[in-house]
């Protein structure tokens, strides 16, 4: 990769080109100021030699071609400053206009550049929805695309502090919950789960595991080990005497299939009861409850207050300082890969968004109409800044660096003024004595 020229650089070519310019309008300057000489020689010589047949037409060119060079040495340098230092009427033109020269310009560069209806409709040709279809549908540009965004998403990743972004993100995250209104999110979330009767489904999931649940053998064991402690240690004397007669566990075992008989029995009715009393107060709990969630300000505050404690937690907020360390190393990884799935995905997107765009006409004149109507707004603003700048800016040169840029940049081509002035004026001349000895004749 080509480094990037230092200002050193670019001010060694600027003083470099400035040079070559300057020796090449100095060049120019005594070829016309030579011509010039070469006139009045001319002149001179004629003159000595008495002005007579042929020196009499030589005597009028260089006569007339001394004129012509005078004048226009004038008008060129009066362009820039004043001949010989002289405080002569209108000359050093460009010094002494250069705020109007500024305002003229500025105002030239508004309303031919920047005129809004003229971009518009430049704009309007060139449809800039086609082409962005037509640059995007290629894929290797979608591949560029993505290749590039994927490198300066990985660089910006490297530019990031890390402590930073845990802070803020653990500020935004803390900040949101906190906000969060839980006992109104539970209330909708509950209303949710109750709609077309999904609680009443709930239910029926826990009532048929609970069946179960209660039909396993163990369970039963479980519960008759239960009811013989709780009788031993409540009535130690008359478990005692019964189990002479007959055997407590035996009873207890017998008590516990009869309860979980029961209980079985009961929750098949509840089951195949729609209208089940149990079914009736599930109904009318859940429905309470999510009012009250909504409603209730003294539940709404104990909802609140458990959001908070969690919030507090230690756990809770070290998983939240973890975040973006989980989220960069998931970036860097994906981003590190030449097959990273977040750059395919761009470049996918960004071929299907080229194919939507050449299929669709409606498409490309919205995006076409949002692209103009930025433009307009942004060349409203630009027109009077670009304006103001350009006036200022000029105003603000130095008057003699201008002068100098200027004779730098036109000042070999104003030359050629001299050179024609002389040689017009030479033949302007001729043509002016040929017309007097026509006269006399």
């Amino acid at each position: 990769m080509t480094d990037t020229p230092r200002p050193a650089a670019y001010a060694t070519r600027s003083a470099l080109a400035s040079d070559a310019r300057r020796a090449q309008l100095r060049r120019m300057k005594i070829a016309a100021l030579a011509l010039l000489a070469a006139m009045i020689g001319g002149f001179i010589t004629s003159h000595a030699m008495g002005g007579q047949g042929a020196w009499a037409w030589v005597w009028a060119f260089c006569e007339a071609a001394t004129v012509g060079a005078l004048a226009d040495w004038f008008a060129v340098v009066a362009l820039f400053r004043r001949p010989m230092g002289l405080p002569i009427p209108h000359t050093a033109i460009i010094p002494s206009n250069k705020d109007r020269i500024g305002d003229n310009l500025a105002v030239f560069v508004r309303d031919h550049f920047l005129d809004p209806d003229t971009l518009m409709e430049k704009l309007r040709v060139f449809d800039p929805a086609a082409r962005l279809s037509r640059w995007l549908a290629r894929p290797r540009q979608a591949h560029l695309l993505s290749e590039g965004a994927r490198n300066v998403a990985l660089q910006t990743l490297d530019l990031l502090d890390d402590r930073a972004v845990r802070g803020v993100i653990q500020a935004f995250v803390v900040k949101t919950l906190r906000r969060w209104d839980a006992a109104d999110t539970a209330g909708e979330v509950l209303g949710l789960l109750t709609r077309d009767g999904r609680h009443q489904e709930l239910l029926d999931a826990a009532l048929e595991r609970l069946g179960g649940y209660l039909g396993e053998e163990d369970v039963k064991a479980r519960a008759s080990g239960l009811l013989v402690k709780f009788a031993k240690k409540e009535w130690p004397r008359i478990i005692a005497a019964v189990d002479v007669v007959k055997s407590v566990d035996g009873i207890a075992d017998n008590l516990a299939d009869r309860l979980a008989r029961a209980l079985v029995e009961e929750l098949r009715d509840v089951l195949s009861e729609p209208d089940h009393p149990v079914r009736r107060d599930y109904e009318a709990w859940v429905l309470n409850y999510i009012r009250r969630l909504r409603d209730d300000p003294a539940l709404s505050e104990q909802v609140e207050a458990l959001k908070q404690r969690a919030i507090d937690h230690p756990k809770v907020q070290e998983y939240v300082q973890g975040l973006w360390d989980d989220i960069h190393a998931a970036l860097r990884r994906d981003l590190s890969d030449e097959n990273s799935a977040l750059a395919r995905h761009l470049e996918g997107a960004l071929l299907a968004l080229g194919r939507k765009l050449g299929e669709d006409p409606g498409l490309r004149d919205a995006i076409n109409n949002h692209v103009l109507g930025g433009a307009r707004r942004l060349t409203g603003r630009l027109r009077s800044g670009v304006t103001e700048h350009i006036s200022r800016t000029v105003k603000n040169w130095d008057e003699r660096h201008l002068v100098d840029e200027l004779e730098l940049s036109v000042g070999r081509d104003l030359q050629y003024i001299r050179f024609n002035g002389t040689l017009v004026g030479g033949l302007i001349g001729v043509a002016l004595h040929a017309l007097v000895l026509l006269v006399r004749g």
